[in-house]
C-alpha cells in the first residue's frame, strides 16, 4: 500500500549534506512537480494493467496459476501482521547497524524482484520469440516422504521462453544489487505491485472493505501516532506497495453489461484520493497516510455509484472465487434423495435445470407410447375408450 508519502521538500533538507563527496540540489517546481508526476505514474500503472491480467488470471485453466484468494479472516488479521513487521523492523533498524539489514533485505528483494519481473515480462516478450524458436517444458518438482505419505514441497512448470525472461531479469536485479539504481528499484516496485494485484484476489466486496478499514487505521496511527512508519520508510531500501480495485473490474464483468463503470469509478477514486494526499502533503510539508484520503475514496465512490443504480445488494453478494469455474454447477442445497445413484442424479439433473412443463395426455396417448408397434391394441383401445365416453353421456341424459 501507499502508506507514509514523504515530502520532496523535506527530503532535499534533510539530504543537504555531503553523499558521497556530493551536495543535492535544492529543490526545483519542475523537479517536484516530476517527482509528484512519478508517483502517480508509478501508482497507477500496476493498478490498471494488474487489473486487467487480474480477468485472465481468474479464467485460466492452469492449476499453478490459479489466484491466492483472501478471506474476511486474512482481511482482519492483515493490519495485525502489517503492524508487527513493521515494528519488527523499527527495531531491528535501531538494535542493528542499517547497513546490514539493507544488504540482507536487499539480497532477499533481489530474489523476488527477478522472479516477480520475469512473470511480469513473460507475456510481452512472448510476442517477440519466433514460431520456429525451440521451446521445451521443463518441471521443477520438490517432495517429501514416499508411497502414499509423499507430499509435494514446491511444483512449478516453466519452459525455454521462461528461462530467456529470467535471464533478461536477472541482468536488471544485478543491476539493482550493484547501483540501487532508482530505475531498476522503481521496476522491481512495478513487478511487485502488478503481480499483487494479479494474483492476490479478494473474495467479495466485503472482505475488501475489512482489509482497507484495518489498514486505514494501521497507517493513521503509525503515521501519526508515532514515527515508526517514517523512519522504516527513510530506511528502507526496498520496492513495495499494495491495492485492490482489481476486485471491481471482475465485478463489472460478472453483471454481463458490456460497461467498466465500477472499476472506472474505483480508478478514479484512487487517482483524487491519491492527489489530495499529495496536495496536503505539498500544503503542511508533512508526511502523510495515504490510506486517510485513498480508504474513504475507494469505498464511498463505487458504494455511491451502486446506490444510484440500485446494484448495492449485488455488489456485497457477489463472490469472486465463482468465476474461477464458471462452468461448474453450485448447488445451494443438497436434494434429499433415497434409492440408487441413478435416481440421485436425475434428481440433481431436476434440481439443476428447473421445473419443466409437461403436456397432458389422455389414456390412449399413453397406452401408444408404451405400445408403439400394435396399432390393433391402439385401435381397439380408441373405440373401447370412445364407447365408455358415449355410454356415460347417455347414463347422464338419462
Amino acid at each position: 500500500m501507499d502508506s507514509a508519502i514523504s515530502d520532496p521538500h523535506n527530503g532535499s533538507a534533510e539530504a543537504g549534506g555531503p553523499t558521497n563527496g556530493t551536495t543535492r540540489p535544492p529543490s526545483t517546481p519542475e523537479g517536484i512537480a516530476l517527482a509528484y508526476g512519478s508517483l502517480l505514474l508509478m501508482a497507477l500503472l500496476p493498478i490498471f494493467f494488474g487489473a486487467l491480467r487480474s480477468v485472465r488470471c481468474a479464467r485460466g485453466k492452469n492449476a499453478s496459476d490459479m489466484p491466492e484468494t483472501i478471506t474476511s479472516r486474512d482481511a482482519a488479521r492483515f493490519p495485525i501482521i502489517a503492524s508487527c513487521t513493521l515494528l519488527g523492523l523499527y527495531l531491528f533498524f535501531k538494535i542493528f547497524s542499517q547497513e546490514y539489514i539493507n544488504l540482507l533485505l536487499s539480497m532477499y528483494f533481489f530474489v523476488l524482484g527477478i522472479l516477480a519481473l520475469s512473470h511480469t515480462i513473460s507475456p510481452f516478450m512472448n510476442k517477440f520469440f519466433p514460431a520456429s524458436f525451440p521451446n521445451r517444458q521443463y518441471q521443477l518438482l520438490f517432495t517429501q516422504g514416499s508411497g502414499e505419505n509423499k507430499e509435494e514441497i514446491v511444483n512449478y512448470e516453466f519452459d525455454t521462453k521462461d528461462l530467456v525472461c529470467l535471464g533478461l531479469s536477472s541482468i536488471v536485479g544485478v543491476w539493482y544489487l550493484l547501483r540501487k539504481h532508482w530505475i531498476a528499484n522503481n521496476l522491481f516496485g512495478l513487478a511487485f505491485s502488478l503481480n499483487g494485484v494479479e494474483l492476490l484476489h479478494l473474495n467479495n466486496v466485503s472482505t475488501g472493505c475489512i482489509l482497507l478499514g484495518g489498514l486505514f487505521i494501521y497507517d493513521v496511527f503509525w503515521v501519526f501516532g508515532t514515527n515508526v512508519m517514517v523512519t522504516v520508510a527513510k530506511s528502507f531500501e526496498a520496492p513495495i506497495k499494495w491495492i485492490f480495485i482489481a476486485l471491481l473490474l471482475r465485478f463489472d464483468i460478472s453483471l454481463k453489461k458490456n460497461t467498466h463503470t465500477y472499476f472506472y469509478t474505483s480508478f478514479a477514486a484512487y487517482i483524487f484520493g491519491l492527489g489530495l494526499t499529495i496536495f496536503i502533503m505539498h500544503i503542511f510539508k508533512h508526511a502523510q497516510p495515504a490510506l486517510l484520503y485513498l480508504v474513504p475514496a475507494c469505498i464511498g465512490f463505487p458504494v455511491l455509484v451502486a446506490l444510484a443504480k440500485g446494484e448495492v445488494t449485488e455488489m456485497f453478494s457477489y463472490e469472486s472465487s465463482a468465476e474461477i469455474l464458471p462452468h461448474t454447477p453450485r448447488l445451494t442445497h443438497f436434494p434429499t434423495v433415497s434409492g440408487s445413484p441413478a435416481s440421485l442424479a436425475d434428481s440433481m439433473q431436476q434440481k439443476l435445470a428447473g421445473p419443466r412443463r409437461r403436456r397432458p395426455q389422455n389414456p390412449s396417448a399413453i397406452y401408444e407410447e408404451s405400445n408403439p408397434k400394435d396399432p390393433a391394441a391402439v385401435t381397439e383401445s380408441k373405440e373401447g375408450t370412445e364407447a365408455s365416453a358415449s355410454k356415460g353421456l347417455e347414463k347422464k341424459e338419462k
